[in-house]
């Protein structure tokens, strides 16, 4: 048992050696710390099944790699699979499109319903597209766009607010936003927390 722990973490290492990440790098995609990582490149713990299987597909071999010995030439071959996460891409991006087509639609029925051309729908698409790209960000467990997307949502929100009552001009609804800024670069700042595995 000790043997497949060893040749388990020394695989999880070199490939995560051979694709340059950091453990804090991995980490972040895996949304583990980078304090398990290192428990795992050591042997003391191992991930579970489900997220060896992330791993496998994220490296682009099979969970069985990780059991067998392999050379240093042999994990530097194996790259990330870029088709998964162009896919994660262009799904997020269609969904951001269903948003504009929506907003074109709204804008188009204003002009045939009401003979006005209503130009804030165009504006307010914008924070509900920076809705989707939260939600999605958080699917995918990409940190660093989920607080990216948090924070275009409050501007693009607040700014969208304001244009739509420009006649009351509201410049200070833009001071909340600064505090609102200032929890997510603290949120950001928190590490996440640590899985715990089954040995």
């Amino acid at each position: 048992m000790e043997e497949i722990k060893n040749i388990i973490a020394n695989n999880l290492m070199s490939l995560r050696k051979s694709n340059k990440l950091t453990q804090l790098e991995l980490a972040e995609k895996l949304n583990y710390s980078d304090k398990a990582i290192s428990k795992w490149e050591r042997g003391e713990s191992l991930p579970d099944v489900l997220l060896l299987k992330s791993l496998a597909d994220m490296y682009g071999v099979t969970i069985d790699y990780f059991m067998q010995e392999h050379t240093k030439d042999e994990a530097k071959a194996y790259k990330p699979k870029k088709d998964h996460l162009s896919n994660k891409l262009i799904i997020t991006l269609l969904s951001c499109l269903v948003v504009w087509v929506c907003a074109t639609i709204l804008y188009v029925n204003m002009k045939i319903i009401f003979d006005h051309y209503y130009w804030m729908i165009w504006l307010w698409a914008i924070p509900v597209s920076c809705i989707l790209l939260i939600v999605f960000s958080s699917i995918w467990g990409n940190r660093n766009l989920v607080l990216l997307s948090v924070s275009l949502f409050i501007w693009t929100f607040i700014a969208c607010g304001y244009l739509q009552f420009l006649k009351y001009n509201l410049w200070s609804i833009f001071l909340i936003g600064i505090p609102l800024q200032f929890a997510i670069i603290l949120w950001g700042k928190l590490k996440p927390r640590e899985k715990k595995n089954t040995d």
